[in-house]
């Protein structure tokens, strides 16, 4: 069993009130930030012009990083359930998204030696890594690896297990983590190509009445689903079904919600593209007239 769940009350929260600065959490945010900085160095001593609105997506999905997984967040969501749930919320709704906006790639290939761009470029060039890419960032393979992600971390025997487990809880938010980044990069960079606006409200739709569905599920049943809160919410005062109904319902209104936000802004540009589309279209139809009546 977790240490956490073994602890009583009074070393809870003695624990709970601080950061913890874990190595293996710390010194991969430490050389992404470091690497981040370097590149973008690099790039503007070569005179190329930097965009600000993607350092600050940058620097804003960093900090949404260190607050989910190194803050008191990430020592409460093994006690609490709801913190558990808000933690997961901030990686996919809130990291990943701003890290996709960001476009850290090229930053990070400048940030390296001048004799390794090439060879890395190359690597990322090979027809295995380009065939695998395209396969497992295509929409409906993003769209299934986060929905698999999320339903699968939240059968009670492999939540559970995270809880007892730091390299369990690892892998459960890396899973979190990369299934919503290959969700957000299809839809920012493929709802005009292989999507197309039709198909991204789809996407998005879709996502957000699975996510719902579970959310309401967690919410309303009259089972505690994960045993371990059962000895942990009584010490903030929660029984572990109120715990529960508490992070079934930021999984379900606010996630819900975001997702349907982000379906109806999509909607909006679809029938404002559609809009340009039709008076282009009617603009050309009477040049061709105006042609035609000349001759």
């Amino acid at each position: 069993m977790s240490p956490w769940l073994r602890a009583d009350s009074r070393e809870l929260s003695a624990a709970s009130s601080g950061w913890n600065w874990p190595p293996y959490i710390i010194f991969p945010l430490i050389a992404a930030a470091l690497l981040y900085a370097v590149g973008i160095v690099r790039t503007q001593r070569r005179s190329h012009r930097i965009q600000s609105l993607p350092v600050a997506f940058f620097v804003a999905g960093w900090l949404s990083l260190l607050l989910a997984l190194d803050s008191p967040i990430h020592e409460i969501s093994e006690q609490l359930f709801w913190v558990h749930m808000t933690q997961h919320e901030i990686l996919m709704l809130i990291s990943a998204p701003l890290l996709v906006l960001s476009r850290p790639a090229a930053p990070f290939l400048w940030a390296l030696p001048e004799s390794w761009r090439a060879p890395v470029a190359g690597i990322a060039r090979l027809s295995f890594i380009r065939r695998t890419w395209l396969m497992v960032s295509a929409p409906i393979a993003a769209w299934l690896l986060s929905a698999i992600a999320l339903w699968a971390w939240h059968a009670p025997r492999l939540f559970v297990a995270a809880l007892d487990s730091d390299l369990a809880h690892a892998a459960q938010h890396l899973s979190f983590l990369g299934t919503a980044i290959l969700f957000w990069w299809a839809l920012f960079h493929n709802h005009a190509g292989r999507l197309g606006y039709g198909g991204a409200i789809l996407y998005v739709f879709t996502t957000a009445i699975h996510t719902s569905v579970l959310g309401a599920w967690l919410t309303f049943s009259p089972q505690v689903w994960y045993a371990p809160y059962t000895n942990t919410a009584p010490l903030w005062h929660l029984s572990a079904i109120q715990d529960q109904q508490l992070g079934g319902l930021i999984m379900w209104v606010p996630a819900g919600t975001l997702l349907t936000v982000v379906a109806l802004i999509l909607l909006g540009k679809w029938i404002t593209h559609s809009q340009t589309r039709w008076e282009y279209s009617q603009t050309a139809a009477l040049i061709r007239a105006s042609q035609g009546a000349a001759e």
